[in-house]
């Protein structure tokens, strides 16, 4: 291991943002892990180029346009917000397999525990690690974002374009559209229940 990957990966390997879950949530919001300018100001979605906090409120989730600075105030509109992996990192590429190995099982006691209606994973790579065996083999299947046929424990699950600034595989359009069939759902179907 490199000195400086081995500092980096000190530096951030107890420092962590908080959950923001309660009961009856409406949708928990997966992250992969925070990145460093969350990890500065204690937030998440912080990054300048992040698209988050505005397709959370262009989607409907939220009523009103809200910044990383008001992440703790999410479960007032039914919304939760946690990461696969906990400690920050420069980059996912930082991560490695114990930290998805113990990720997962967290993220499906935190799912049992709070029983959100929906699960939403912010990113496709979020995805691939909570279900490994769907990258397994030679030909891996292709993620679609979207609502998803699996379900983890009665909860729902979404996948959605990672709202990063670096994700070129998505226009902010195409973003706004798989971020909307969430808020659809959860109008349609959680908030009215």
């Amino acid at each position: 291991m490199h000195a400086r990957h081995r500092e980096t990966i000190l530096r951030y390997a107890f420092r962590m943002l908080p959950d923001y879950l309660s009961h009856g949530l409406d949708v928990l919001l997966v992250g992969i892990n925070p990145g460093e300018r969350s990890d500065e100001l204690g937030h998440h979605f912080a990054g300048r180029g992040n698209k988050f906090w505005m397709l959370l409120h262009e989607a409907g989730l939220v009523p009103w346009l809200m910044t990383c600075e008001h992440d703790s105030r999410l479960p007032e509109y039914g919304v939760g917000l946690t990461n696969i992996v906990a400690r920050a990192s420069r980059g996912s590429s930082e991560l490695d397999r114990i930290d998805f190995e113990k990720g997962r099982r967290l993220l499906a006691e935190k799912v049992t525990r709070y029983r959100p209606k929906a699960v939403g994973f912010v990113g496709v790579t979020v995805f691939r690690e909570f279900w490994p065996e769907l990258s397994a083999g030679r030909a891996p299947k292709t993620i679609e974002c979207g609502p998803r046929g699996e379900v983890l424990g009665d909860s729902r699950l979404f996948v959605l374009p990672n709202p990063s600034g670096r994700n070129a595989h998505y226009s902010y359009d195409d973003m706004l559209r798989c971020w909307r069939s969430l808020g659809r759902w959860v109008n349609d179907h959680a908030r009215a229940s």
